[in-house]
């Protein structure tokens, strides 16, 4: 009758941020995604770097994908702090 819609489909699982100041020379992006592991759980995948190279990379193991999306909440609301938009 209804669709069962998920909590996590509510969430995002893909968030890109800029933060750009051109007084400062300050050209930088942010971007996280929720990948699915090999071992049923989920992994955050954070990048991050100046806008137009290729920057670093990191990838943060969670037991599941709501463990995840909590962390990538968590790490946007920091980032908008900051000036990240």
């Amino acid at each position: 009758m209804f669709d069962t819609v998920s909590q996590l489909e509510i969430f995002p699982t893909d968030l890109q941020m800029r933060r750009v100041d051109p007084e400062r020379n300050m050209r930088r992006f942010y971007r996280m995604s929720i990948q699915p592991d090999l071992f049923g759980g989920a992994s955050l995948v954070r990048e991050w770097g100046r806008i137009g190279y290729r920057g670093q990379m990191m990838v943060e193991p969670h037991a599941d994908e709501g463990q995840a999306v909590t962390a990538l909440m968590k790490l946007a609301r920091v980032k908008q702090r900051r000036g990240y938009a």
